[in-house]
């Protein structure tokens, strides 16, 4: 008989699965799950790490790396199946550890589409996490999200909603309020991020369509401020992008909201993005675009910023497939129609689900952590075996 103390060294070893350990009266609830009592929800993957791109900076003690994008490439052990890769651009304040397991321990979407045979990509934004960069005057400028402002906008916004949405938000784990150990795993995850928007997306273009030229056309899955960069990516090198997935986009154009009526301040001069984008007519200055509100600003409904008549067009990003995402809970129930009626005026094709309309109810911002997650992931394997069928 194995003692009951060498259990744990012998699953840490690889030697007997962790599966077999004990888990009675063992407390695997957040962080604590970290323990070798406690089983893990993931499927089998083999991993590797790259860093992608770069420049050198000169500096007073010497050149150093800037702009490199740090890559984790996860491989499902059942072999690959399907012919595009998936890569995942994570949100703002975050990293790429958001599509691995949730805060509670349940299969996150690497998980998902992994166990599908997916080939998964993993990335940490320049200037973010493990791509992270030197304070140099050029590029770091950093600033993060308060715990507080965390619980208020994504885990817990029907606590003191500020939007009608809010009060359908039923699936976050827990409680999602200080204390609570989802809550308390969650929030340690967010981590500074750049707002040198300028900068960072220079970087991520350069390092994203890189990236892309190793790997081949791929499927772009971003969150939130993350749907920058696939933009940007389907702008610079179209063909090889397979298709542009947003789950909650931030690109709202020309503008960011805030919590009040008519509330808000002034980014992305390009529309959607503070760096240039190919409109036809050219644009050779953000000036020349000229634009207009359009609607009645609601809370339940945000105003939107539309191009004057008539619109100049964006071919490039044209030529790629989009979907977003939005949970009816979510704040960007409100406004992201703003980048779906932008899209569609400057001519780009562009597929909308409404989470609440095909039965997934009472997401927030996060729902790719909340209970649900599964639910999102298959709605957007089944557009993406969609535009596989079109492109036979």
């Amino acid at each position: 008989m194995v003692r009951s103390f060498v259990l744990p060294l012998l699953a840490a070893a690889g030697i007997v699965s962790a599966a077999t350990l004990p888990r009675d009266n063992v407390d695997c609830t957040g962080v604590n799950a970290i323990s070798p009592k406690c089983r893990s929800n993931e499927v089998k993957y083999t991993r590797d790490v790259y860093y992608v791109g770069g420049r050198l900076i000169s500096t007073a003690t010497g050149n150093i790396t800037a702009d490199q994008l740090y890559v984790e490439k996860l491989t499902p052990t059942c072999g690959v199946k399907h012919p595009n890769p998936l890569v995942f651009f994570h949100g703002g304040a975050v990293s790429g550890v958001t599509w691995l397991n949730t805060p509670d321990g349940r299969k996150g979407f690497a998980s998902h589409f992994i166990e599908k045979g997916y080939q998964v990509y993993l990335l940490d934004h320049t200037g973010v996490g493990r791509s992270s960069q030197e304070a140099t005057s050029e590029y770091t400028l950093w600033n993060s999200t308060g715990v507080e402002s965390v619980q208020a906008g994504f885990t817990a916004p029907e606590l003191n909603p500020t939007y009608p949405q809010a009060t359908l938000h039923t699936q976050w784990p827990g409680t999602g309020q200080k204390g609570d150990p989802y809550f308390d795993q969650f929030s340690k995850g967010v981590i500074p991020f750049t707002s040198n928007w300028t900068m960072g997306e220079l970087s991520m273009r350069a390092s994203g369509c890189k990236l892309l030229s190793l790997i081949g056309p791929s499927y772009l899955i971003s969150h939130s401020s993350g749907a920058q960069y696939p933009i940007l990516l389907s702008n610079d090198c179209p063909d090889l992008v397979a298709g542009n997935i947003n789950l909650e986009h931030s690109t709202q154009p020309f503008w960011n909201y805030g919590s009040a009526l008519n509330s808000g301040s002034s980014i992305r001069p390009w529309g959607l993005a503070n760096t240039p984008l190919t409109y036809d007519p050219p644009v050779t200055n953000s000036s020349e675009l000229s634009k207009e509100w359009d609607g009645e600003d609601t809370l339940a409904k945000r105003r939107c910023y539309i191009q004057t008549e008539p619109a100049r067009k964006l071919p490039q990003i044209a030529k790629v497939p989009y979907l977003c995402t939005t949970g009816e809970a979510s704040v960007h129930a409100t406004y992201d129609h703003c980048v779906i009626n932008y899209l569609n005026q400057a001519g780009v094709k562009t597929d909308w689900i409404k989470l609440g309309e095909v039965g997934i109810h009472g997401n927030g911002h996060f729902g790719h952590l909340e209970l649900n997650n599964l639910e999102i992931a298959s709605v957007v394997e089944q557009w993406i075996q969609y535009q596989d069928r079109q492109k036979r």
